[in-house]
């Protein structure tokens, strides 16, 4: 009975294998017609980002992020579209210090974001950045208290299912040597002008020391810079992988900008800024209260921290972890992600269902800072 019962009752065959994390269920879906259709169903139902954590460092024959998603990947019940890593640039890229051992460096971090795009579908969308620090919330649940890891081995990646009524996409922006004026049609070719729909860009500017790389991202900056749209990111080291199904670019020695768009009616978002003037735990916690004050939902809500590697436990005379604190005090069920880096990129801004744009001259919010945080929430609509 208990075959004909698993062979022929779509309701029950599909209340086992909800069970089942994405990998067996992909492997139980190759057992018959009934199965697949099933395990179809279960997978567009399975909407909730995931994500995976690294925060303790091990043999140095591979990074931590590595060995977390080879393991962990196992046990997801998400069927990942698109994944954002960010790992610490100085392990993630080898352990050698001096100027000679650039090569290698640069044949380690190959290496490594090859060994994490094998573990991900091959029809996956891939983002990949190395960054001076990590703020990661740890695995289990969104209410685990995220930690900023300003030195050592860090890195995390967040799984972004097919989610009803959200596109994410990645986008690539280089420096053309032989041209000073950047070709704005390619907003409209990467989906972030003419697009009713685009809510959040969430840029990051690689090989900022490069001649001429603060003023080629003032040229893709700039004509984003619109009310409805939440602009939001920072200066990184490097970006190791960009892959999809229509671009399979690789990091090269010029400056660029590299992203994720985020379209949809339904997601809302908000960001705001912390400036200089930000240094103690009353004035940190008066920002997130206006973030707060944007009343984004919370539920299926994902934080984003954006630091300067000048803030942190120096910033705030060695106590350490204090914006990362005052986020999870005022958000106490949203994950929180991000990292240090060489600058940032946003402003105080409010982007709801039914936002009204304020009242404002002419004049463009400035998006470029240094020495400031960046807080982030982006809300990906409600889940089944």
């Amino acid at each position: 009975k208990g075959g004909f019962v698993l062979s022929n009752l779509a309701e029950v065959v599909e209340r086992v294998l909800g069970f089942l994390p994405t990998k067996a269920l992909l492997r139980a879906a190759c057992v018959c017609r009934l199965w697949r259709e099933c395990a179809r169903r279960i997978l567009r139902a399975r909407q909730r980002l995931a994500w995976v954590s690294a925060l303790e460092p091990g043999p140095a024959d591979s990074h931590a992020l590595v060995r977390a998603m080879a393991r962990e990947l196992e046990k997801v019940h998400v069927l990942p579209q698109t994944v954002l890593y960010i790992a610490d640039a100085e392990t993630f890229s080898g352990h050698e210090e001096c100027h000679e051992q650039k090569k290698a460096r640069k044949r380690n971090s190959k290496e490594t974001a090859n060994a994490l795009e094998k573990l991900l579908p091959k029809r996956c969308q891939v983002l990949g950045l190395v960054t001076p620090g990590i703020v990661v919330t740890p695995m289990g649940s969104s209410s685990n208290q995220p930690q900023e890891i300003e030195e050592g081995e860090a890195g995390f990646a967040l799984l972004f299912p097919k989610i009803d009524g959200v596109k994410i996409h990645t986008f690539h922006f280089s420096k053309d040597v032989k041209n000073r004026v950047f070709d704005e049609s390619k907003f409209a070719e990467a989906g972030l002008k003419n697009n009713p729909d685009l809510r959040v860009v969430l840029l990051f500017g690689y090989n900022s020391w490069k001649p001429g790389a603060t003023r080629f991202l003032h040229q893709i900056v700039n004509p984003l810079n619109e009310k409805s749209i939440i602009l939001a990111g920072g200066q990184v080291e490097s970006f190791t992988s960009l892959t999809s199904e229509n671009n399979n670019a690789q990091p090269g020695d010029a400056c660029g900008v590299v992203g994720l768009a985020f379209s949809g009616t339904q997601i809302q978002s908000a960001t705001v800024l912390l400036d200089q003037d930000v240094a103690d735990e009353r004035t940190a916690e008066a920002a997130i209260q206006r973030l707060k004050a944007a009343n984004i939902p919370e539920h299926n809500t994902i934080g984003f921290m954006f630091a300067c590697v000048g803030r942190g436990y120096r910033h705030y005379k060695t106590k350490r972890n204090m914006e990362a604190d005052a986020f999870r005090k005022f958000f106490p069920n949203v994950p929180l992600f991000g990292f240090f880096g060489h600058g940032e990129i946003g402003c105080d801004r409010i982007v709801t269902g039914n936002f009204v744009l304020r009242e404002c001259n002419d004049i463009k919010d400035n998006l470029l800072h240094g020495y400031t945080t960046v807080m982030t929430l982006i809300h990906l609509g409600s889940t089944k």
